[in-house]
């Protein structure tokens, strides 16, 4: 769910670096919507997935676990689906070559680590 949200957000940001419509300017007013469109979807998504775990493995606390893990993945999809086009591009690189690998490995990292992560803590308790 993270990187297909992070690739949307990313496609989106390449295409408005590439047609003037994204510069220093509103830069900053568009990271903060896209870090609100991250938590939305994040608590959207979230609510229903863990519905589904919850009921699925007969232990709604592993459907807690899996709907906080969403949310952290799905914010760190915007976040990076925005930031790292344009610190690529302000570093002199194409955001629209090497965008992809940097927003895939970051989704796919924060996902499997907030997942394990927070599982591990609760669990754990």
């Amino acid at each position: 769910m993270g990187g297909n949200a992070g690739t949307q957000t990313m496609t989106v940001t390449v295409r408005a670096l590439a047609t003037r419509d994204l510069d220093i300017y509103n830069a900053a007013r568009i990271i903060r919507r896209e870090a609100g469109v991250g938590l939305f979807n994040g608590v959207a998504f979230a609510l229903l997935i863990a519905i589904a775990a919850g009921y699925w493995f007969d232990n709604p606390q592993l459907g807690g676990v899996v709907a906080a893990a969403m949310v952290i993945n799905m914010f760190a999809a915007a976040m990076a689906g925005i930031l790292i086009p344009l610190l690529l591009d302000r570093a002199g690189a194409d955001p629209a070559i090497s965008s992809t690998v940097f927003v895939t490995t970051t989704t796919d990292v924060i996902g499997f680590f907030s997942f394990l992560g927070i599982a591990t803590w609760w669990f754990n308790i």
